[in-house]
């Protein structure tokens, strides 16, 4: 079962989703709860949804759209290795983060649950 937050305010930021095998994507938003769910709940065709792409390596807020999309550029032009590195500085055992983001949400009366 997901949990879904209506949130009013807005959580700008630059995500990096993947799978087990490692495959990684780097992604943008003005509402990270939000769209790591879509993505965990494949709600988006694409490369997250062909290449299962369900886990939340890293994520980091920005304070404007404009920076979370030079942050975004900055890490898609890492190499592979520096990509693995710098999920590994927040997050040391790789594992699925999103639940520490969701846990950041303000109001658990906004909370819809669902399967």
């Amino acid at each position: 079962m997901f949990k879904i937050w209506i949130m009013s305010e807005r959580m700008i930021g630059v995500y990096v989703m993947g799978n087990a095998n490692m495959t990684l994507y780097t992604g943008v938003t003005n509402n990270l709860v939000r769209r790591i769910l879509e993505h965990k709940q494949r709600k988006t065709e694409g490369f997250t949804k062909k290449y299962n792409l369900k886990i939340c390596f890293y994520y980091e807020f920005c304070e404007t759209m404009r920076q979370a999309i030079i942050r975004e550029k900055q890490i898609k032009n890492l190499s592979r290795k520096e990509k693995i590195e710098l999920i590994k500085f927040q997050n040391p055992l790789l594992c699925d983060i999103s639940s520490e983001l969701f846990s950041l949400v303000d109001n658990p009366q906004d909370i819809i649950l669902f399967e």
